[in-house]
């Protein structure tokens, strides 16, 4: 199997450029590593940045859509491959089995949505794949301080600290990632 890299992002872009840059970096390194790029279908937001920074490095770019958001007519007609799905939950699943390892950018709801599951999932060990969460900009600094709450109140297990990785920049992560997978 190819290596394919998932990325989970949002579909907007906030108004800072730092974002639009980051996810941009993050498929010209995929691309740049011959690996392929899996998201969620999208042309609009991070998601559009992400997979349009990818083919114009010749990239190989998988979108995976629910048929609700592809009649949005917010699906990108332009990647290598689109699959649709007829909901939510089986683009989630379709997308891990796709997918080498997840990277997480910042992103809203649904970004966290796709974040916890692929954690759950890996806790429950229906798969053991890196995750990587780029905690740019200090953007999860919440989330990372949530993880250590619920380990102090013993809600989640301390190991469990070691399902996925925190890095904050995207040095780091293509670092850890190619470690992960090489290993």
């Amino acid at each position: 199997m190819s290596l394919n890299i998932c990325v989970y992002c949002g579909s907007r872009i906030p108004s800072e450029d730092k974002f639009r840059e980051l996810a941009e970096q993050i498929g010209f390194r995929i691309a740049g590593n011959n690996w392929g790029l899996v998201y969620g279908g999208g042309k609009v937001g991070m998601m559009g940045v992400i997979a349009d920074s990818a083919l114009k490095k010749n990239g190989n770019v998988i979108g995976i859509i629910p048929t609700a958001l592809k009649r949005a007519e917010v699906v990108h007609t332009g990647v290598s491959e689109i699959i649709e799905t007829p909901d939510m939950h089986t683009r989630k699943a379709l997308m891990e089995k796709k997918s080498s390892a997840f990277i997480v950018l910042p992103g809203g709801f649904g970004t966290l949505d796709e974040f916890f599951e692929i954690l759950t999932w890996r806790q429950l060990g229906i798969h053991n794949k890196p995750i990587i969460l780029i905690n740019a900009f200090g953007y999860f600094d919440g989330l990372s301080s949530f993880v250590n709450t619920a380990i102090d109140h013993d809600f989640v297990r301390s190991n469990n600290r070691e399902l996925f990785s925190i890095v904050s920049n995207v040095e780091e992560a293509f670092s850890v990632l190619n470690r992960k997978l090489n290993s």
